[in-house]
């Protein structure tokens, strides 16, 4: 049974079995909308007759503060209040936001990064008097136990470089190694008085294939396997005369070919002695090799064909095989990455989940390359951060089943 449609449906019953608060007493969000908004769609903070509407805006320029002050509903100038904002984050980082006045309203000094989540700290001073206010914004956030951390797989890793491989994908079949092809034929013409081997078995270098009777010497004498291998191909049954054709074709496939097709837009960054790893369509483990041949002519597609040896000593490769091969082609060392399996998703962003304490939060990453198991990041994300590596998805299901939104 699929683990990933199990853990999300069974999460609040073992929240509630492990001791651990529903959602929404977790701070998982932002709180529900239960405070008044003002004309300009902002949070209403009110004492007496003074008030500051206070938002976020976001639309058309990087997310910033503004406010406008009010008096008994009258508009005030700007210039006439004294305000701060302090934004306490996950893990007690503050954030100070002064405010300089601006047409009618007051514009915050400083960017109000992702993710929106902090308790909200308001200072405001008008005609000497003091007003303060508190209040919690807390989105894509979530609090676990490390007992159900662990019940539910959660595994974690530290931020910081990582190696990032450049890769390209081809594709193409196995073929024999024809250094391990022998097309057989008798020394001597003659006539075939036995044959000992069918097509489809497996032979012993020096085994006995046919016994020819020379049409010169009429004596007999033997055909040998060349090599050890299968039988491919016998042309050969008792009283035919050999005719100088081939009669057998054995094929040692310990060691095989995988043909793979480059086309142009690939050529120039496969190279010879470029490590690829190779898997068969049909399944089976990936093999280690490396590019040991590119041909020099084109094919009718305008592709190229390069060329992997593989160990087949096991027999998993069958000449026809169709396969696909990831060919590293760079190695990029970056100061910064993330596993690709701690990915989510959260609103428009990919993010990953942080961990302080018992604590989780998105956080928004700005991401660069990206190699099988790797993926760099550009922004958003502080190195030495600890985030969650595995099994994140049960975050992302607590934090949706817990309502969250992207409000201010």
């Amino acid at each position: 049974m699929n683990k990933r449609l199990i853990l999300p449906s069974i999460l609040l019953p073992l929240l509630a079995a492990c001791g651990g608060a529903p959602p929404e007493d977790m701070g998982a969000t932002m709180e529900a909308e239960d405070y008044e908004r003002g004309p300009n769609n902002g949070r209403m903070l009110r004492d007496g007759d003074f008030a500051i509407e206070l938002a976020i805006v976001e639309t058309g320029v990087p997310p910033e503060f503004r406010a406008w002050a009010t008096d008994g509903g009258r508009a005030l100038d700007p210039r006439d209040v004294d305000l701060n904002v302090t934004l306490t984050r996950l893990g007690s980082r503050l954030d100070e936001h002064e405010f300089q006045a601006q047409g009618d309203f007051l514009r915050g000094t400083a960017l109000v990064y992702e993710p929106h989540s902090f308790a909200v700290s308001v200072n405001a001073v008008h005609e000497r008097r003091s007003y303060r206010w508190q209040y919690d914004s807390f989105e894509g956030r979530t609090r676990i136990s490390p007992e159900m951390a662990e019940a539910f797989g959660l595994e974690t890793g530290i931020a910081g470089p990582a190696a990032i491989e450049e890769t390209v994908t081809l594709y193409g079949r196995i073929v024999p190694d024809t250094d391990r092809v022998r097309a057989v034929s008798a020394r001597f013409d003659g006539a075939i008085r036995s044959v000992h081997v069918m097509p489809g078995e497996t032979v012993a270098e020096g085994q006995l294939l046919a016994t020819v009777e020379s049409n010169e010497s009429l004596q007999s004498y033997p055909i040998n396997a060349p090599i050890s291998g299968a039988v491919t191909e016998r042309i050969a049954n008792p009283g035919e005369q050999t005719a100088g054709r081939q009669l057998f074709t054995i094929v040692d496939t310990s060691s095989v070919w995988a043909e793979l097709a480059v086309f142009p837009g690939d050529r120039d960054r496969v190279r010879l002695g470029s490590e690829v790893t190779v898997a068969p369509a049909s399944g089976g483990a990936p093999m280690a090799g490396l590019i040991s041949y590119i041909d020099v002519f084109s094919a009718a597609n305008q592709s190229v064909s390069a060329r992997v040896v593989l160990d087949n000593g096991d027999g998993s490769l069958t000449p026809g095989t169709f396969v696909t091969a990831v060919v590293r082609v760079a190695e990029h060392q970056v100061p910064l990455a993330v596993r690709r399996s701690a990915l989510q998703t959260f609103r428009d962003f990919t993010v990953v989940y942080a961990q302080i304490g018992d604590e989780y939060e998105v956080r928004m990453l700005e991401l660069g390359r990206a190699s099988g198991a790797w993926v760099e990041v550009l922004g958003g994300l502080d190195p030495g951060t600890r985030y969650v590596t595995e099994n994140s998805f049960v975050l992302k299901a607590d934090i949706e089943k817990s309502g969250a939104t992207h409000d201010h």
